[in-house]
């Protein structure tokens, strides 16, 4: 009877015993658990941003674009990854803005003119109206006013959010055989221009015929005689040697191009407030260090394209004021006040 005694208190020891290890097991996994949820929980979800633009790396602005991608990747610790795609890879200019607003997910950031965008929203045309600006200063002053801001707003529609300007420069007129000096010069020329009214309209009021064409498609295109000439800042055409394949530089200084450096609104609703905070303030300071690259490239790369062969002509460029005043007034119907507002704005600043 003692010994059936201390058999069942030593088994009851040892119930008890492996009961309660069972319990502390169980609440120290509960425990782990909940930390790491917990860590779980505040660690930022990853996400990717394709970005994409048609010129190449030599390009102002791809090499902002490798700054803002820097600055996002280190101050994310890696959630945000920017990978880039130059040299219309993703599309020409007018393909990557079409992805963008059919949120196809092709692409989340595109860098192309402002007034590209037209064909989805017009006003977004009124930056390059001809002649408008006389400096850099003057047109990035504008570009960061509360009217291009207004337009802008009106992206939002299209699934577009715009967090900087970059720079493109002034436009200039190349060719490959007659010398452009004066808007007669331009007649029945057989112009190659971006998908864009404004520059489009721009040409037409010359006298010149554009027809819209890929910039990926451009360098052959003019190698093969498919068109006469083309239009496009000096960095542009430096930078992607169309010295190679046009002649003749008229420095027109047309059209200014300021540039939108652009997020899908979808893309950026994923991102969490930090996420998003660090994506702004790099696509900010990536914007003034394009701008003043970009300027400085005009100013510098014109010296390199003459010692590449290149003729530099310097018309007068009165006659070409104003055989293109016309633009605006014919573009009046899709601007409203706006074409008023900018006079006021420039009278003004």
């Amino acid at each position: 009877m003692k010994r059936k005694m201390i058999f069942l208190l030593v088994m009851v020891i040892t119930v008890t015993l492996f009961v309660a290890g069972c319990g502390s097991s169980t609440n120290q996994s509960t425990g782990n658990n909940t930390d790491n949820n917990a860590g779980g929980a505040s660690e930022e979800a990853s996400i990717t941003l394709k970005l994409g633009f048609s010129t190449n790396e030599e390009d102002p602005r791809a090499i902002a674009a490798k700054q803002f991608k820097e600055e996002v990747e280190r101050n994310t610790n890696g959630s945000v990854e920017v990978q880039i795609y130059p040299s219309g890879q993703l599309g020409g200019d007018a393909a990557l803005i079409e992805a963008m607003a059919l949120d196809s997910g092709t692409v989340d950031i595109i860098i192309t003119d402002a007034s590209n965008f037209a064909t989805y929203e017009p006003k977004m045309g009124i930056s390059a109206l001809p002649f408008q600006f006389a400096s850099f200063e003057d047109a990035w002053k504008f570009m960061d006013s509360e009217i291009q801001a207004e337009v802008e707003e009106l992206l939002l529609n299209h699934n577009m959010r715009v967090l900087a300007h970059y720079d493109n420069g002034f436009r200039c007129v190349t060719t490959s055989r007659i010398a452009i000096e004066s808007p007669s010069d331009m007649k029945n020329l057989l112009i190659r221009t971006p998908e864009n009214p404004v520059i489009m309209e721009t040409m037409k009021s010359l006298g010149a015929n554009p027809q819209p064409l890929a910039f990926s498609e451009l360098y052959i295109a003019l190698q093969q005689g498919t068109y006469d000439a083309q239009e496009n800042p000096i960095p542009v055409i430096y930078n992607n040697k169309l010295y190679e394949v046009q002649s003749n530089l008229s420095i027109t200084n047309h059209i200014y191009s300021g540039m939108c450096f652009t997020i899908s609104d979808s893309t950026w609703s994923k991102m969490s407030d930090s996420q998003k905070a660090i994506v702004q303030e790099a696509a900010t300071k990536s914007q003034a260090y394009n701008r003043e690259l970009n300027k400085r490239q005009t100013e510098e790369l014109l010296t390199k394209l003459s010692d590449a062969g290149m003729t530099i002509i310097e018309p007068d460029l009165t006659p070409f004021v104003e055989e293109t005043k016309s633009v605006g007034e014919n573009l009046k119907s899709l601007y409203g006040d706006l074409i008023d507002r900018v006079a006021e704005w420039q009278s003004n600043n």
